[in-house]
């Protein structure tokens, strides 16, 4: 009898469990399950606009002929390479100096470096886009105080145009990444450095061999979601230099949108273009995994 009325009762709670999140379920299956799936069906078709062919495969066969692809992959693997290490160390260095309890106005010191992050994606390319044009502050600063002969062209010469890019979203997500180091630092036992202190280890030595391995997980998260971050780039390539010039600063998800609205309309292909991202976040990802894990 009692096992009979405790099978009721968990079948009850089972039953309005399954109630309580039908409404939150639904909405994922609408608004993520379905554009997954339907993406996916979309990649195998080719075509102008809405009128289109099931072409299977031959949608990703045609990526390895497309040079503007190829461009487009080449430019958004520089600033994966280039760009995530750089960001990772500043933010670990930021993080360690703004962790120190010797250092004043430390509150202020991590509200400034945090502020990019909160400001509006578009408000802040169009800013440095003024910042670096020709004759832009940058370059007026840098004649003054004589440190070039000529104005740097910024967004309009293809390495200046990649180092602008890199410099525009470093700035900007440096202190997103700072945050999470700065949070893990509090969490770390006190007493770990007052040990090795007494052993004679220096500062240097005890950021190496204590911090940055309790860092570890923390590390590794910020690492994959600025690796994903940096394979979507777009706001700041479309709002500073357009992905010029001569595509030099084109990025995937750049080309996922000129394929679908300012080109001829290839939805097919457009939803294979972002396929591609998908995979190397997943395989990128994967390596990290890889790299990280406990000996």
């Amino acid at each position: 009898m009692q096992a009979t009325q405790r099978k009721s009762f968990h079948k009850f709670y089972d039953i309005n469990g399954w109630l309580f999140v039908s409404i939150a379920l639904g909405l994922i299956a609408i608004f993520m399950l379905y554009p997954i799936i339907n993406s996916l069906w979309l990649s195998t078709q080719s075509g102008k606009g809405v009128v289109t062919k099931f072409v299977g495969l031959g949608n990703f066969s045609r990526l390895l002929n497309d040079k503007v692809f190829l461009t487009a992959l080449t430019n958004t693997f520089i600033f994966l390479i280039i760009q995530v290490p750089i960001m990772i160390l500043i933010s670990l260095a930021t993080a360690s100096c703004l962790n120190s309890s010797k250092l004043m106005g430390r509150s202020w010191f991590r509200l400034a470096i945090f502020l990019p992050c909160v400001t509006s994606l578009v408000a802040y390319s169009i800013v440095f886009k003024s910042m670096l044009s020709y004759d832009g502050i940058v370059n007026s600063t840098l004649l003054s105080l004589g440190i070039i002969d000529s104005p740097i062209p910024w967004l309009t010469d293809p390495f200046w145009a990649k180092v602008t890019i890199i410099v525009a979203i470093t700035w900007r997500w440096t202190g997103y990444n700072m945050i999470f180091y700065l949070a893990a630092m509090q969490n770390i036992d006190k007493s770990i450095y007052e040990a090795a202190r007494l052993e004679g280890v220096t500062p240097i030595q005890a950021f190496f061999r204590i911090t940055i391995p309790l860092l570890k997980p923390v590390i590794l998260f910020t690492s994959i979601m600025s690796t994903i971050g940096t394979l979507q780039l777009f706001d700041e390539a479309m709002n500073i230099t357009q992905g010029g010039p001569s595509n030099a600063t084109l990025t995937l998800s750049m080309y996922i949108y000129n394929l679908s609205f300012k080109f001829v309309p290839n939805f097919g292909y457009a939803a294979t273009v972002s396929y591609v991202i998908v995979i190397f976040s997943a395989l990128f990802a994967f390596i990290q995994f890889k790299v990280a894990k406990d000996k």
